[in-house]
């Protein structure tokens, strides 16, 4: 049985390195990791390229993207350990927007 479903963002930031088609091939599995989770993403937002605050993994730019997604409270943690097994992500961070904790 699904729990609360909650509305989420999640800004990430994508290896620089990545031609375009491995970039859309990565915005997509995105994607496919939240749906897998049984959430729904709203929107996609690419920022694009921009130069980091510090340098992550010899990285001075990276790629960012914006997604809206509503996904079951309980599978955040899930989703949250998929995305960070995953190299071509250099950051990410996803944040509730309803205001719970």
């Amino acid at each position: 049985m699904a729990g609360e479903v909650c509305s989420y963002e999640m800004v990430y930031i994508l290896r620089p390195d990545l031609d375009e088609g491995e970039r859309r091939n990565k915005i997509g599995k995105i994607q496919q990791v939240i749906e897998s989770e049984g959430g729904q993403v709203q929107g996609t937002d690419e920022w694009g390229p921009r130069i980091l605050a510090y340098e992550i993994d010899r990285f001075r730019e990276g790629y960012y993207v914006l997604v809206t997604f509503s996904l079951p409270a309980e599978r955040v943690r899930s989703v949250e350990g998929r995305f960070s097994m995953d190299d071509a992500l250099l950051r990410y961070q996803i944040v509730r927007m309803d205001g719970g904790g």
